[in-house]
């Protein structure tokens, strides 16, 4: 059985503690996603106004190596917080999208609402972990970052 914990940088922590607690001896695999947006952006603006014959001034290779090391620290806090070994994943592009992909085939996957944490309700979803949600093709472990909110911050009712 495999178990996919997304992880992103403001709600990792709680993913990996419900993999740790839920997934048993699982094969699991810890997937981040890296959007290239602005890497990209940063390219073609160096290309562009500024860096024609001098690609070694591109701040977007620049962005690219902090992009990877920051993926790679935030893969090596995970495992120790797991507490035994996992797979690493790196995508690049639209998380959403990538999510979707990597989950084809797994038995489990595990994200965070991206969202309003300080109401239950459907705006503790974000774009992102709304259409993962909805288009995973696997069951999802929708976990709360924090504390989830109590009752009283749901809506009155119609």
């Amino acid at each position: 059985m495999s178990v996919i914990i997304w992880i992103t940088e403001g709600s990792w922590p709680a993913c990996v503690d419900a993999a740790r607690e839920r997934a048993g001896d699982a094969d699991l695999v810890l997937l981040h996603v890296t959007d290239d947006a602005v890497s990209e952006a940063a390219h073609g603006a160096f290309a562009g106004l500024l860096g024609r014959g001098r690609p070694e001034r591109d701040p977007g290779t620049r962005l690219e190596d902090l992009s990877r090391a920051a993926a790679d620290d935030l893969f090596d806090e995970a495992e120790r917080r797991l507490g035994r070994p996992a797979r690493r994943l790196a995508l690049h592009g639209r998380a959403e999208q990538q999510v979707i992909r990597a989950a084809e085939g797994a038995e489990l996957l595990i994200c965070a609402r991206d969202g309003d944490r300080t109401h239950l309700g459907p705006r503790s979803l974000g774009p992102a972990a709304r259409f993962v949600v909805d288009h995973a093709p696997c069951p999802v472990l929708l976990v709360w970052p924090d504390t989830a909110p109590g009752l009283g911050s749901l809506p009155p009712p119609p």
